[in-house]
């Protein structure tokens, strides 16, 4: 396992929690993606490194442990982008299983290494998550709640890969004379 990869997963993971604007849902659900290729440098879907999608995966779920959400792993489009998570937090939220074991080439390695580290892992078609966690574009907004808002983390990348993150917030419906806020 790669510790600064690790580390920096950690360190993305804790400053999204502590995200603070008002409204925003707490983190029951977060859906990570990364790509092990541009976390090394290199093209999305051309340099998958285990190892690499290993560090990412261990950090989310030592996280997502310490602070008490579940947390799901998204694929590569080979797969649809569906998702890795616990049995139980899937027949929980009600997702649909899919019958498909991820691998490095097609799945990719945060999913395949997420699949290998769980206690009863299953593959979920979607997920209506409350936080995300994009490490290298890959693409994770499809399996975030309706409303998501950009989250500011102070770390820029893991590795080599850009890094982007967002929280979700209850839709404001209504009119100009809706209110949003008991007085």
């Amino acid at each position: 396992m790669n510790d600064r990869i690790y580390n920096q997963t950690r360190e993305a993971i804790d400053a999204l929690l502590k995200a603070e604007r008002t409204g925003l849902n707490p983190v029951k659900l977060l859906v990570v993606g990364a790509s092990s290729s541009e976390i090394a440098g290199g093209v999305i879907g051309h340099q998958s490194t285990y190892e690499l999608g290993e560090s990412v995966s261990r950090a989310a779920i030592d996280m997502a442990r310490e602070h008490g959400f579940d947390v799901a792993f998204q694929c590569c489009e080979h797969l649809n982008r569906a998702l890795v998570m616990e049995r139980a937090a899937a027949e929980a939220r009600g997702c649909e299983v899919v019958c498909v074991v991820p691998q490095p080439k097609a799945g990719g390695s945060l999913a395949t290494s997420a699949y290998r580290a769980l206690k009863d892992p299953v593959v979920v078609l979607a997920v209506s998550a409350d936080a995300g966690l994009d490490i290298g574009l890959t693409l994770i907004g499809m399996h975030l709640r309706r409303v998501a808002v950009p989250v500011r983390l102070g770390i820029d990348r893991i590795g080599c890969a850009i890094v982007s993150a967002a929280r979700t917030r209850p839709m404001l419906v209504g009119g100009e004379r809706a209110k949003y806020q008991d007085e």
